[in-house]
């Protein structure tokens, strides 16, 4: 089947739908030149409606070229383009959301400087950021715990909050949920998403599909709605900001038809497990998958946007429910106004994007399916999110892997070997990981390496256990612990960790609501939760505790120490908090494997908790389980979780609700008003918010001591029209490297080690090792974060090849010292610098750093054999010419050490995309080669923004041209 072109008239697409008294204006998609529209995906459909309206409104940006292009895909052959993308609106969280603050702010004082309005800096499509991922579970299985918890988020986070306390009330068209309301996704999806927009333009009031981007990885969440939107990292958010287009390939688009009925007993979190595992196996990096078939109507909105929150772990760019009458009945119960729920109905069949069962299947590229009936309860670890394993092997599947200190007795008996406590004091992995922060970068993904071809491709497979172990009488040996006062038992297998946590499944009443019962059932059997396990409940909104509250249900799980400890991002991406001192002692003393158990995402090795070497993702109602148990090896279908108070053992089966007691507990407590009345302020914030110190005016007032926010140097000495391009000559290697390496590599997100430079800076600048924070948190300083460029400990550079980490031969003396103050002797040389790599260059999470820190190092190209397709973006949006070798071509093919003086010739020719440059190479025998690369300049757009040193240099300067015409 061949969906090609025929004619296209952007201008002439334009229409008038009418929804009750508002008349709105839109642009047919039966204009855009497509014979079969109805068999597009709906997610090309939205994209070509995106293009469709740029070509006509914003045709600088958007070409007719562009649009005939995706009006041509075909699903039997996806084609090669890049094509622009508008959003309509930016997302971000606080993590990554303080640089483009930062940014934004920085580019008023330069506009200021350039005698321009520095009011006029604003974002030009609006933007939310919701703080959501600084909270962090310090307290925990106490009523007082949120309290404690939000008072030390602020004393963590008062500088980074002041920033975007100002934000909120200095731009246009950007608005903050403070902290202590959610996250970020879930707020999304519950609220700030409308599904079918409508805004004032030169058309007038106009409809047209919600799309957008975010700094987060599981901005997907969204597509659950029928919201295109996927993470991107921060320079592309502040270009789309800006009004600038995003590129992306030419869509491939897999079909996910979905048949049959979930079964009793199983989970949205089950479903997402066994989808998780079939798109990882089937391979869906860098595409787009879509939902279909009958099995859609049964099948809940929040279970679907608990499957699109996932796109990240099995790869997909963006996971597409299509609008229906399911996602109706979610607008009207989240709150949302009668208005906005017949535009989107009357606008999405208008455009032929309304799904029913009656709809025809679209093409897809790829297709795949699953009956929902096959469906049973799992879990998914321990390391990674697409190692599912059915509950009835979970046992096998820990003691298989983990099978050191496994044992039996020959004679077919067994008993406890206890292990002496050790004696010390505190953990050194504990205490050093308690301040750290892992980063929620989107994942930029290079289709590569690995047999499922997934972002965590080349990851080391799971042990398998020895053919000799006999796991059903085998056991670990224990160790004897003392915590207030109490006596236990702790060994491998032990779970340490169980947190109802993260957007993925606190959005979902139905696992909650089951949650709440399963802890009702078991408050009424007797049980409680051991002293080992620490406990939390961490929800997406205010609205989920609202209506535990109303059905009676948070009572029981603060029986069992499930109480509230925040509201945001917590366990999910490492903000566990410390271990009780004798637990986190004894794990490390005794080498024992502690588990975690959540309800999240990701469980990488080390992400939730250093201490927490397995990791396993599970429903909500079983992550209250396996707190009951206190361990993880054991098969919940036959085994009991403990004895109840008459003695008798109780099993889950005795415990866990029916489908229908779920939904009647939902049906009577899960109201449209209990989401009206928490979203109606949702922007004001609690008294701490609207205390923060607030510098007035359109400019920020920087304070010179903080050690987290400070002006960037980006556009010191910034002329109004870009100077002439030079030809770089006389430049020397900063560093040597070889192939994948990721942006983590060259921008870490981690703690931050007291001897590394930026660990010295904050010393000298008084702040206590206690107090360092992670690299991520500190984002919006310039100096922590050059520091910390190359700081990697795992970096291998050529340059020092028997010492791996921040370290680098200044080729002038042959002194071996950190990266960091090589750069800055080469930057008071007035040496220019480049990077020599491998393939891949850039490979892993989009992050904004991994481009900035080398660019204020002073590196001003990059020759690499190939290029993450997003870094390569980035690194063009710095100003960093990326320079690839020609095919054959190497660092090893053409000698080259690193130890030379380079040239780049034919910059300063008339440069134009995708240009052949030659570069000069001298030794230090004063030997002279020349080879031919690449400049991976890709399209007009590259060559502007190169020519103006950045993407924010160009808008900048655009701006400025505006405001003074």
């Amino acid at each position: 089947m061949s969906l090609g072109p025929s004619s296209i008239d952007p201008a002439g697409a334009r229409a008038t739908l009418r929804v009750g008294d508002r008349s709105y204006a839109y642009y047919r998609l039966d204009a855009a030149g497509v014979p079969e529209i109805e068999r597009l995906p709906y997610t090309v459909k939205v994209l070509l409606e995106n293009m469709l309206r740029g070509a006509a409104s914003s045709a600088g940006l958007v070409t007719p070229k562009d649009l005939a292009a995706l009006a041509a895909w075909d699903p039997t052959h996806s084609g090669e383009y890049e094509l622009p993308f508008m959003p309509g609106r930016v997302i971000l969280q606080d993590f990554t959301g303080v640089p483009c603050v930062v940014d934004l702010a920085a580019m008023r004082d330069a506009v200021a400087a350039l005698g321009g309005d520095p009011s006029r800096i604003n974002p030009l499509v609006p933007a939310d950021l919701v703080i959501d991922h600084s909270v962090q579970v310090d307290m925990f299985g106490s009523d007082a715990a949120f309290a404690i918890n939000v008072e030390r988020e602020y004393e963590r986070n008062g500088e980074r909050y002041a920033l975007l306390r100002w934000a909120q009330q200095a731009f246009a068209d950007f608005r903050v949920v403070p902290p202590g309301t959610g996250i970020v996704h879930q707020v999304n999806l519950e609220y700030l998403a409308d599904v079918v927009s409508a805004r004032e333009t030169e058309a007038g009031l106009t409809a047209f599909p919600d799309t957008l981007v975010g700094t987060d990885s599981h901005t997907t969440m969204i597509n659950g709605l029928g919201v295109v939107g996927w993470g991107v990292g921060g320079i592309e958010a502040e270009a789309a900001l800006l009004g600038q287009p995003l590129y992306q390939p030419m869509p491939i688009v897999v079909g996910f038809r979905l048949d049959g009925e979930m079964p009793s007993g199983a989970t949205a979190t089950d479903l997402v497990l066994y989808v998780t595992e079939m798109l990882r196996s089937h391979g869906v990096v860098g595409k787009f998958v879509e939902f279909h078939g009958p099995g859609l109507s049964r099948l809940g909105l929040a279970d679907r946007a608990t499957i699109s929150n996932m796109s990240p772990e099995f790869g997909a760019t963006a996971t597409l429910f299509p609008i229906d009458d399911e996602t109706l009945r979610y607008l009207r119960m989240t709150g949302r106004s009668a208005e906005v729920v017949d535009r989107v109905e009357a606008y999405a069949k208008e455009q032929g994007l309304f799904r029913t069962d009656t709809s025809a299947d679209p093409g897809f590229n790829e297709s795949l399916s699953l009956d929902l009936g096959s469906v049973m309860p799992s879990v998914a670890g321990p390391r990674r999110p697409q190692d599912r394993v059915a509950l009835g092997d979970l046992r096998e599947n820990f003691r298989g892997i983990f099978a050191t200190g496994l044992h039996t007795h020959r004679d077919g008996t067994s008993h406890e070997h206890v292990v002496p406590a050790a004696s010390g004091t505190e953990g050194l992995v504990d205490e050093a990981s308690e301040e750290s922060f892992p980063a929620s970068d989107p994942p930029s993904y290079t289709q590569r390496t690995g047999a499922d071809g997934g972002p965590n491709a080349g990851h080391a497979e799971p042990p398998t256990v020895p053919a000799h172990t006999n796991h059903t009488d085998a056991h670990y040996r224990a160790v004897e612990v003392e915590q207030d006062g109490e006596r236990f038992k702790l060994r491998s297998g032990s779970v340490v960790i169980a947190a109802i946590t993260s957007c993925t499944n606190t959005s979902n009443p139905s696992v909650m609501v089951a949650a709440g019962l399963l802890a009702r059932n078991a408050v009424a059997a007797g049980l409680r939760t051991p002293p080992w396990v620490k406990t939390s409940l961490a929800p997406g909104s205010r609205a989920v505790t609202d209506y535990l509250e109303a059905a009676g249900l948070m009572e029981p799980l603060e029986a069992l120490h499930f109480d509230l400890v925040g509201y945001g991002c917590t366990t999910c991406i490492g903000n566990s908090g410390p271990l009780a001192e004798p637990i986190a002692h004894a794990i490390e003393a005794s080498d024992l494997v502690g588990v975690a158990v959540l309800s999240g995402n990701r469980n990488f090795e080390g992400r939730i908790h250093p201490l927490a070497r397995a990791s396993y993702l599970a429903s909500p109602p079983l992550v209250v389980a396996f707190a009951l148990a206190g361990r993880i090896d054991l098969d919940l279908t036959s085994e009991p979780l403990g004895n109840g108070s008459d003695g008798r053992p109780v099993y889950l089966a005795d415990l866990w609700p029916s489908s229908g007691e779920v939904a009647d507990v939902i049906a009577r407590c899960v109201r449209s008003e209990i989401f009206t009345r928490n979203y109606a302020s949702v922007f004001e914030g609690d008294e701490r918010w609207r205390a923060l110190p607030v510098p007035a005016g359109d400019r920020y007032g920087w304070d010179l001591e903080s050690t987290y926010v400070a002006l960037p140097p980006f556009f010191e000495g910034l002329s109004p029209e870009p100077p002439p391009i030079r030809d770089i000559t006389d430049a020397r290697a900063l560093a040597v490297l070889g192939d994948s390496v990721t942006t983590d590599h060259i921008s870490p997100a981690g703690s931050i080690p007291r001897s590394s430079p930026a660990g010295e800076w904050l010393t000298a600048h008084g702040v206590e090792m206690r107090d360092f924070n992670s690299y991520g948190s500190r984002r919006g300083h310039h100096e922590v974060m050059m520091r910390g460029t190359f700081a990697n400990i795992r970096l291998h550079n050529a340059l020092s090849p028997d010492q791996e980490g921040n370290v680098t031969e200044y080729l002038p003396s042959g002194e071996r010292i950190s990266i960091f103050d090589a750069a800055m002797r080469y930057v008071k040389d007035g040496t220019p610098l480049v990077i020599l790599a491998g393939k891949e260059y850039g490979s892993g999470s989009s992050r904004d750093w991994a481009a900035k820190g080398p660019f204020l190092l002073g590196v001003r190209a990059v020759i690499a054999e190939s290029y993450e397709r997003i870094h390569r973006s980035n690194l063009v949006g710095m100003g960093i010419l990326p320079l690839q070798y020609l095919p054959g071509e190497n660092a090893s093919s053409l000698g080259l050490t690193g130890r030379e003086t380079f040239a780049i010739h034919g910059l300063a020719d008339g440069l134009r995309a995708r240009q052949e440059l030659t570069v000069d190479v001298r030794d230090h025998a004063g030997r002279e080669r020349r080879f031919r690369a690449l400049a991976r300049l890709d399209g007009q757009v590259d060559v502007e923004y190169y020519r103006n040193g950045g993407v924010l240099q160009t808008v900048l300067r655009r701006l400025v041209r505006e405001g003074s015409a």
